[in-house]
């Protein structure tokens, strides 16, 4: 398995997206139930301020799993969340520091 982590851009207008109740349950639902999606969250550049974006850390066999996972979520909506994918490893992170 590889580590990718996705940076997620939003327009402004993703704000409806987001305060939509209905959208924003099923997308919960959706991120519980994708265990290779091991952490993900808002992302704002300060405290306090509007979220234009997101991050997730996903562990997956290809970039295309990754791809199909960011459509298959309630929340992208292809006009208004642009998105990065990079690979990583983990190898560093599991090293005991001396």
């Amino acid at each position: 398995m590889t580590h990718w982590t996705v940076t997620f851009q939003d327009a402004p207008e993703m704000a409806r997206i987001r305060g939509d109740k209905a959208r924003r349950d099923a997308h919960i639902a959706f991120v519980r139930s994708r265990p290779e999606l091991q952490i993900g969250g808002s992302l704002a550049m300060r405290p306090m301020q509007d979220f234009p974006g997101a991050i997730w850390n996903v562990e997956a066999e290809s970039r295309a799993d990754v791809e199909r996972l960011i459509i298959s979520d309630p929340y992208y909506v292809a006009s208004l969340r642009r998105y990065k994918i990079i690979s990583w490893s983990a190898k560093v992170a599991n090293q005991a520091t001396s």
